[in-house]
């Protein structure tokens, strides 16, 4: 059975419209004029216990709209959603003690007191018998490596420690469904690398769901077997990162390094050549016909070596929100 569970959800804002110039201020003052705007456009999904499912999106796609309606900060325009057994916008209590949300932009922990302190609150709060609440503290802060950190007040610590207090006192009530909205912004190669090892962690040792939403692409490919695509309110993939590739990228590409010097002109039989320099060359190839060319190759070169690739994620990625955007310039 599914902990999460979306169907046909929508979001629309109600904004108002302002002509350009003083006399548009003016009228702006005296009748506004207003449309809705669609933020989320009837997206479905479902995400069964223990899943880390990647939530990918350019900018302003409806991402953290949508992640806002999964915990309750916002009500749907319409749609059905349940988290964890609740209807989130009722937030009832025992709804609150099973989820939690992380963003990265956003900080829970009292900026000029110790974290520790703000730790022990969050503890009281989801009244957390001070026992289990120093035990829980101590377990989760050798998962991330924070020790003489949760002494230090909040202000004085690293981006990459003050990221991971901010997870220790978002996971303290140890909830089953975390929504996580860009944890590693801004945190540097090895911050991003000890967060992410912390949530394989977590996720083994308590079968928590997880719901991550990140720029990085080395986030998402790390953990998350399944991506989610939404763009312009709408879900354009549900899938692995594989089918990702095999949807939206059509061609591999062939590296080769052959025992003799090749004659580039001699390439085009066999894919379009990216590069060709002396003994080694780059060929793109659609997909249908790479077991083709690729025997073709070892029958007709004296090879010293053959790989084939796909695309960067990261490229295909962002090929498929630019076609997306090129599509809705066109139908408009």
């Amino acid at each position: 059975m599914a902990i999460i569970e979306v169907h046909q959800l929508v979001k629309s804002f109600r904004v108002a419209d302002k002509e350009p110039g003083f006399a548009g201020t003016l009228k702006h003052f005296v009748r506004r004029k207003y449309r809705d705007v669609e933020a989320v456009k009837g997206i479905s999904f479902d995400i069964a216990p223990g899943e880390m499912v990647g939530f990918l999106g350019p900018n302003g796609a409806g991402k953290t709209t949508t992640l806002k309606m999964l915990t309750g900060l916002i009500h749907p325009t319409a749609g059905r959603v349940t988290v964890a057994g609740s209807e989130p916008f009722q937030r009832p209590p025992a709804f609150l003690k099973r989820i939690t949300m992380v963003m990265g932009q956003k900080q829970q922990l009292i900026w000029d007191l110790p974290a520790l302190d703000s730790l022990r609150i969050n503890g009281a709060v989801y009244e957390i018998p001070e026992a289990e609440c120093q035990r829980r503290i101590k377990e989760l802060a050798d998962m991330l490596e924070l020790d003489e950190q949760l002494t230090k007040p909040v202000r004085k610590l690293s981006l990459g420690e003050r990221m991971k207090a901010e997870l220790l006192a978002a996971l303290l009530h140890r909830p089953d469904v975390l929504f996580l909205d860009e944890p590693t912004l801004g945190l540097d190669v090895n911050a991003q690398a000890s967060v992410r090892e912390f949530l394989r962690q977590y996720n083994q040792r308590y079968r928590a769901t997880i719901l991550l939403t990140s720029h990085y692409m080395a986030d998402i490919t790390a953990l998350c077997p399944r991506v989610l695509i939404i763009h312009q309110g709408k879900l354009m993939f549900d899938g692995d990162l594989d089918g990702i590739l095999a949807r939206f990228a059509p061609c591999r590409e062939i590296s080769i390094e052959t025992k003799q010097p090749i004659d580039p002109a001699t390439l085009h039989a066999y894919g379009d050549v990216l590069t060709s320099h002396g003994r080694i060359a780059r060929l793109i190839v659609r997909r249908e016909d790479l077991t083709a060319s690729v025997g073709r190759l070892m029958a007709d070169f004296d090879l010293r070596d053959l790989t084939v690739n796909d695309p960067p994620i990261e490229e295909t990625i962002a090929r498929i929100f630019t076609e997306a955007n090129a599509n809705e310039q066109t139908m408009a």
